[in-house]
């Protein structure tokens, strides 16, 4: 990801949902001691308590991304869920998500298979997609 993007900034509560927990959870190590990802507290907390209250099923973390994202005026979102994706579209941010990453870093060469990568966060992360979305995306990819 450090060469699509210049950095990425992942809010308190993420971090949190990554390495203060009793499971190993997919990037936790990355997100502790590479420079490129920086953790970042949010500075109006009251937003992030608001879009809890009245966004449906939006838990700490992808209310914190969503207020961090603005704040921050960052130029992408990275949110694979889709309850989150719908109210950072609602606040007019730009949004990616982890399949949408592996289809860029295909595009650039900088992977050589997007199926070998997927497969894998599905059966190693439990990472969900659905059948369309997997053909969808293996098409974009031209695989």
């Amino acid at each position: 990801m450090q060469k699509l993007y210049n950095g990425i900034i992942i809010p308190t509560a993420v971090y949190n949902e990554m390495v203060k927990v009793n499971k190993v959870v997919p990037g936790a190590m990355e997100v502790q001691i590479l420079p490129w990802i920086q953790q970042q507290a949010v500075i109006d907390s009251q937003r992030v308590i608001f879009i809890q209250e009245n966004a449906e099923n939006i838990d700490l973390g992808e209310a914190e991304a969503i207020i961090l994202a603005l704040e921050l005026k960052a130029d992408l979102l990275l949110m694979d869920e889709r309850r989150g994706r719908i109210v950072a579209s609602s606040y007019g941010l730009q949004i990616i998500g982890l399949l949408g990453v592996l289809l860029q870093a295909k595009r650039k060469n900088l992977i050589p298979s997007v199926k070998m990568l997927m497969d894998q966060l599905i059966e190693e992360a439990d990472f969900r997609v659905s059948h369309q979305l997997y053909t969808t995306i293996l098409q974009s990819a031209g695989e």
